[in-house]
């Protein structure tokens, strides 16, 4: 009789426990819906038009050869870029990106302000690097070698990337049309006239490309680059 004042008190935690787990089991569900999410590979599939980048969905990723050391790696934190898909595929596609060339980032401060330096890419004269696409070769379903014509320090040469799409599918979350691409490549640092701290630094700057574009809904405005 004494430990019947208590038995209310343990049905009131179960019945709280059920709750919680109830509404857990509902809050899982669109998480369920994005782990479930599927893409398709083939190019017919993606709609024709005009992507930008996902501003928080990306990376541009350098690196070269330190003192035979390591490959030190840099990333860029400020890009845009837009693609226009066409009838035709990777074969007809034309992307252009604009990296700020001050985003640059090593993770060291001292370094980074010597790379932005004047001895380098000189971001106070030349705040801007870019990228303009010029021809596509295909090497397999979703693949093939894209050239462009790439501007660092108000020099252009052409570089050519390994590029793959990844993937097209509507987003789960913001239900756009959306697209993944993968790129890498190399270029030489010299030819766009950054020989300095040659040969403790590497001539040859190692590439690495990652990038989500979305298709705005008619009407809508693109996604702005990130500050």
């Amino acid at each position: 009789m004494k430990d019947r004042p208590f038995a209310p008190r343990v049905r009131g935690s179960r019945r709280a426990f059920c709750v919680a787990l109830c509404a857990a089991s509902l809050a899982a569900c669109t998480p369920l819906r994005v782990v479930t999410h599927s893409v398709t590979r083939a190019e017919a599939d993606v709609p024709p038009g005009r992507y930008t980048m996902d501003a928080h969905h990306w990376s541009i990723v350098f690196d070269v050869d330190h003192f035979h050391y390591s490959r030190f790696v840099m990333r860029f934190d400020r890009a845009q870029a837009t693609l226009d898909w066409r009838e035709g595929g990777l074969e007809t596609a034309a992307v252009e990106a604009t990296i700020d060339a001050a985003s640059l980032d090593t993770n060291v401060s001292a370094l980074d302000a010597m790379v932005k330096g004047p001895q380098m890419l000189d971001v106070q004269r030349f705040s801007q690097i870019h990228f303009t696409s010029t021809h596509f070769e295909r090497t397999g379903e979703g693949r093939g070698r894209l050239t462009g014509n790439l501007t660092i320090r108000g020099v252009t040469q052409p570089v050519t990337l390994d590029a793959t799409l990844n993937g097209y599918a509507p987003n789960p979350l913001t239900k756009q049309p959306t697209v993944g691409f993968a790129a890498t490549g190399q270029f030489s640092r010299a030819a766009f006239g950054l020989t300095t701290w040659y040969p403790a630094v590497g001539d040859e700057i190692a590439v690495r490309i990652q990038a989500e574009f979305a298709q705005p809904a008619p009407g809508a405005e693109a996604p702005a680059a990130p500050q």
